[in-house]
């Protein structure tokens, strides 16, 4: 994957379309050298070789177009010698569906839709392989995500509960025993009444 990843993001999955999807240009490529070797003889073997660039591109374009599914966000790259990058943030995806055809079960190969909050709204990969497995994994995902974003806050809300705590309550709970203190001391007759007062006033700035 080309796409840098952010801080503490980790990586899924990693999918791409079906091999299926080499099928047509192999296929292609070898009824093209089958027909030039047999037709134009030795000619045919050149043209062969360059009939072969053909399911070349078409693999490296393959190898290129991929999705990457992390613990924040799902990423869609393409392309060998251009690029194509997009990402969906997982807070941002509403909705994941899969579907496969009867052939697509057999070879394990489906498309996916994904619905986010942003304009395009509805997005369709094709011939994705295992189809579920990218589906579950961004569900599991968005879960995850939704988790840790409750614990974080949770984990900030005790945060400031124990700093306002650490902040107020030691002095207010020392002022109180420090008035015990006093007050016992007065009942005893070891201050006077003066002192008594002087002493809390003091405490009570």
């Amino acid at each position: 994957m080309r796409t840098a990843l952010k801080k503490d993001e980790k990586i899924l999955l990693i999918t791409r379309q079906h091999w299926i999807k080499m099928v047509l240009p192999i296929f292609v490529w070898l009824l093209i050298a089958v027909l030039a070797i047999w037709l134009i003889d030795t000619t045919g073997l050149i043209i062969t070789l360059v009939a072969a660039l053909y399911p070349m591109y078409e693999y490296l374009t393959w190898k290129s177009n991929l999705w990457c599914v992390t613990n924040l966000r799902v990423v869609d790259e393409s392309g060998f010698f251009s690029r194509y990058s997009k990402e969906s943030p997982l807070d941002k995806i509403n909705n994941v569906e899969y579907d496969q055809s009867i052939w697509g079960r057999l070879f394990g190969y489906g498309n996916v839709d994904i619905q986010t909050a942003a304009e395009l709204g509805e997005t369709t990969y094709e011939l994705i392989q295992e189809p579920k497995l990218l589906k579950d994994t961004i569900t599991h995902a968005q879960e995850e995500y939704k988790k840790s974003g409750i614990m974080s806050q949770a984990a900030l809300l005790a945060k400031a509960i124990t700093d306002s705590t650490a902040t107020v309550k030691p002095s207010q709970q020392m002022i109180a025993d420090e008035l015990t203190k006093l007050f016992d001391l007065l009942q005893k007759g070891a201050i006077t009444q003066d002192e008594y007062l002087h002493q809390k006033s003091r405490l009570m700035r």
